[in-house]
């Protein structure tokens, strides 16, 4: 493969086009990360079929158990997987470390489509599905830092923000090739015969994508700035020591963490994730609908990954992604009111002028933090706060005394959250004093996506698209800027862990804090908190205490440093490290 100017230790102009190897690497790195988010999203899409096939035979505190563990290994292993593949990465190499870890991912991917349910082999089969996901979770873990230091590792100098943004656009890549798959799959059967076995088809035609991703890597050479600094001996012989035991190199990964990742992981949850669960599961659009508005948003919005990399190589990473962090701090509460007021104006104009009150001992009140969904919140006001807020219900709350059951006051009725016909009455009631049903005239519904283009779902679809561009800025530049934070002996090890705590927990706990929140304050909004004091926070950490790193050059940063097995302490505010 050629070398360029930057590998060779110079610098490479600004404005070239790619080589056919630049574009090989990019391909090849891309390729392993659209398939953590095909995995991903074929997994919660499938969730409630693959739940019966393999827990649905066993008693309810079994099946909780597995679906913690595979609650767990979506995101909470994650950052587990960064450890050990992020010191494998600095210790052998970038390229071997992350072919490892595709191969792990996509195996396991492909072995869910072939694995017998526990219908023929017991429980084995829902253990073997855990073992899977959890295998899946670690190798996660090391396959993006691998991507992103890699690519950024290949790219010319002045050109790391550009290379390195295409790995961004994967998240979306690979939530439309789980989308298409699942449904030309389920378009091609009966319902009943996708149930039985046309489930298996699309975590089976994931070896496709294993087979040319694994092609095309084994093709490629390794890290030239990892093979510079293994020939002088500069290696780590400890990267794991010297990143996190040692506070000179570990406060930087707690500032990526909090003053870079932290926000950029609750602004695109919120973004995508949530604001789908919020048309859908508050604004009571229907799936096809919103899935439609949110596919259409991505579309559009998913050039802006490569546009933002690309000026980050003009104006730095810092003032793009807290700029976005910034930016969704300050707007995040009128863009969801006016989200609600276009997608369904009646339900909004409920929330405005129906009055409800739930009255109830606070010792009585939970607060609803249900990340996994296995908590059941039975106390008499802990039922009424969750139907009001499943119900998408503005509610206040007023104190009772001690020991007295909650009740729930809707005009000049009061209604008893412990009576059997609970549920009734309140949708009852609320349909009575304007609260719109579900299915009402006011709500925007697409038959086709060509509906988009009518005024309402057009509105709400330039909302989404601003939601859009929110997330592209704060995670188009983000893997350079954690690249060039970085020394390269533990390069691999430091960037992986914060960016995977900061997605895995920060930003895949968010739907359940939100909703919790909600729920705790009587408002549809108040969820909103949680992004927005985030977002806003890594805003002032970043701007105070990260440097901005694009002029670096990471080909020379380690060459200053002492040869032989001592940890070495760098100071990222330097020039060079």
């Amino acid at each position: 493969m050629g070398v360029s100017a930057a590998q060779a230790g110079g610098i490479a102009p600004l404005v070239r086009p790619m080589t056919s190897d630049e574009k090989k690497i990019i391909l090849a790195s891309s390729l392993g990360t659209v398939f953590e988010w095909y995995d991903f999203y074929l997994y919660g899409s499938l969730a409630v079929i693959i739940g019966a096939k393999f827990f649905g035979q066993f008693d309810e505190t079994t099946r909780n158990i597995f679906a913690l563990l595979a609650f767990a290994a979506g995101f909470l292993v994650r950052p587990f997987g960064a450890l050990v593949f992020g010191r494998i990465g600095d210790l052998v190499g970038r390229k071997y470390t992350f072919l490892i870890t595709i191969l792990i991912m996509g195996s396991s991917t492909f072995i869910v489509g072939i694995l017998p349910t526990s219908d023929s082999i017991g429980i084995s089969a829902a253990v073997i599905l855990i073992t899977l996901r959890i295998l899946q979770g670690l190798a996660i873990g090391g396959e993006y830092g691998g991507a992103a230091t890699y690519v950024a590792e290949h790219a010319p100098q002045g050109r790391r923000g550009f290379y390195t943004s295409w790995i961004q656009t994967t998240a979306t890549l690979g939530l439309f090739m789980s989308l298409l798959v699942i449904l030309f799959v389920q378009a091609s059967m009966s319902a009943d015969d996708f149930k039985a076995y046309g489930w298996r088809i699309p975590f089976l035609v994931s070896v496709l994508l294993l087979a040319v991703s694994v092609w095309i890597r084994l093709q490629l050479s390794e890290s030239p700035a990892f093979v510079k600094m293994k020939a002088e001996g500069r290696h780590s012989k400890a990267p794991l020591s010297e990143a996190f035991g040692r506070w000179p190199n570990a406060k930087w990964a707690l500032l990526a963490l909090f003053g870079l990742v932290a926000g950029q992981a609750v602004v695109w949850y919120a973004g995508q994730f949530y604001a789908l669960f919020f048309l859908v599961g508050v604004l009571k659009v229907d799936g096809f609908s919103a899935n439609m508005l949110v596919a259409w948003a991505l579309a559009v919005g998913a050039f802006g990954f490569i546009l933002f990399g690309w000026l980050s190589d003009k104006i730095g990473r810092k003032p793009i992604i807290l700029g976005g962090c910034i930016i969704a701090a300050l707007t995040y509460f009128p863009i969801f009111k006016y989200m609600a007021e276009t997608a369904n104006p009646a339900l909004a104009k409920a929330q405005e002028s129906v009055q409800v009150v739930v009255v109830a001992d606070p010792a009585d009140c939970s607060f609803q933090f249900n990340p996994t969904g296995l908590s059941k919140f039975v106390n008499s006001c802990d039922v009424a706060k969750g139907a009001l807020s499943r119900a998408s219900v503005s509610y206040s709350q007023q104190d009772a005394a001690a020991g007295t059951s909650a009740s729930v006051k809707i005009g000049d009725k009061t209604l008893d959250p412990k009576a059997k016909t609970f549920a009734a009455d309140l949708g009852s009631t609320l349909t009575a004093v304007g609260y719109p049903a579900a299915s009402n005239a006011s709500v925007v519904k697409l038959s086709n996506p060509w509906d988009i283009f009518r005024p309402q779902p057009f509105v709400v679809v330039l909302i989404l698209c601003f939601l859009m561009v929110l997330v592209t800025m704060v995670y188009g530049p983000m893997a350079a800027a954690l690249v060039e934070l970085f020394p390269t002996r533990i390069r691999y090890t430091s960037m992986s862990l914060p960016y995977h705590i900061g997605n895995g927990w920060f930003g895949g706990l968010l739907p359940a804090s939100m909703f919790a929140m909600n729920a705790q304050n009587g408002s549809i909004y108040f969820g909103l908190w949680y992004p927005v004091v985030i977002a806003a926070a890594t805003a002032v950490i970043g701007l105070l205490f990260v440097p901005e790193t694009k002029d670096r050059d990471i080909y020379a940063g380690d060459s200053a440093a002492h040869p032989g097995d001592t940890a070495v302490e760098f100071d990222p505010n330097a020039a060079d490290y």
